[in-house]
């Protein structure tokens, strides 16, 4: 690694500084800003008073330490010494100010329900601080009253936001599991349901060749070898796991071959391909799914038949069709999970899903995928 290039890393993301040491750091700062305070107008009353005022400044001090894991305390235990040093007569001008942070604290920290008393123990430390302060004017306690109450606000308003933003947060990354648990159970169905239904088709067949073709039941049985160790490697994709270079996402470029496996299926697929359609890569992967479980339901539903299926661009879209000459679906015919995922993959490219009775008989479908 490049030193110089790991300290501009280094450099340019700070390590942010733990909460504790901030509050203890302001409370070091209120101690040295009372000391300086002391300093330049001592303590009246003796050495009870002075005693009196140094138990009260680290009783405030200690809310300050404690404002963000216990805020009700903090708060609680400023007040208490602000107000008994205004009713000793040994206010000091720095005590309010600590005060401000401590009941901006228990809005911000605190629980909904303790951050609610804030106010009411506002007004309790703003009569107490007065009531040991007679020459104040009135016009006085009440602009102290106001400014405490708005800081309370502006903390408590914050921490409302603050949860507002979390339950956004919380949403956005359940949704985001949701519809991540969505897709992978939408790939394992296009996966496993179609092989399985492949593979039960094969080993049908193969059974009742056994006897009199056992080339013809050989041959069966290498295809399902085949088929299932090509679905295991689906189905690590499917999972999230690494795959090889040479073993790409699905396409349009596998399709023949789909195509070609349930041709040995009791299904005679004639394809319609463009060899010259490019798509982007989450498209490509879609229409290949549409098709192969379009294929499946066909495999499922209406062998031994024939299909067609017919993948070409038109404007700016890609149209995949896929019919076949089957029964057909009953008259309250409800769809299944393949048609629902196929309808869910044509939604979330954006496009357009037709589904119904053909022509004439058998089933059809034709998605409409527009290109970006």
């Amino acid at each position: 690694m490049n030193p110089s290039r790991s300290m501009v890393r280094r450099l340019a993301r700070p390590r942010a500084v733990p909460a504790p040491a901030v509050d203890a750091a302001i409370a070091i700062v209120f101690l040295a800003v009372v000391v300086v305070d002391r300093t330049q107008e001592p303590v009246d009353g003796g050495a009870a008073m002075v005693v009196l005022s140094v138990v009260l400044t680290l009783m405030i001090a200690g809310g300050l330490v404690v404002r963000r894991s216990f805020p009700l305390a903090g708060f609680v235990a400023g007040t208490v010494g602000l107000s008994v040093e205004a009713l000793a007569g040994i206010s000091s001008a720095v005590s309010p100010y600590a005060n401000l942070i401590g009941i901006y604290s228990l809005g911000l920290y605190a629980t909904k329900r303790r951050a609610l008393l804030g106010p009411p123990m506002a007004l309790v430390g703003t009569a107490l601080y007065f009531a040991g302060n007679r020459d104040a004017a009135a016009l006085e306690g009440l602009g102290v009253l106001f400014s405490w109450i708005a800081t309370w606000a502006v903390g408590y308003s914050n921490a409302r936001r603050r949860e507002e933003q979390e339950r956004a947060r919380r949403a956005t990354r359940q949704q985001a599991i949701a519809e991540e648990q969505i897709r992978v159970a939408r790939e394992l169905h296009d996966v496993v349901g179609h092989t399985v239904n492949l593979l039960i088709v094969q080993a049908g067949a193969a059974r009742l060749l056994l006897d009199t073709d056992p080339a013809k039941a050989r041959e069966l049985l290498t295809g399902m070898e085949q088929t299932g160790r090509e679905s295991l490697a689906d189905l690590d994709q499917a999972l999230g796991n690494l795959r090889p270079a040479s073993h790409p996402a699905p396409g349009l470029a596998q399709i023949p071959e789909l195509v070609h496996r349930l041709t040995d299926a009791r299904v005679r697929v004639v394809l319609s391909l463009d060899p010259a359609l490019q798509l982007p890569r989450t498209l490509d992967l879609s229409a290949y799914r549409i098709v192969q479980e379009g294929l499946t339901n066909v495999l499922k539903h209406a062998a031994p038949c024939a299909a067609t299926v017919d993948v070409h661009r038109d404007g700016d879209a890609v149209v995949v069709e896929i019919a076949d000459d089957g029964p057909g679906p009953p008259d309250q015919h409800v769809p299944g999970r393949g048609l629902l995922g196929i309808a869910e993959r044509v939604s979330l490219c954006g496009g357009v899903l037709e589904q119904g009775r053909g022509p004439g008989r058998g089933f059809a479908l034709r998605a409409v995928l527009p290109l970006p």
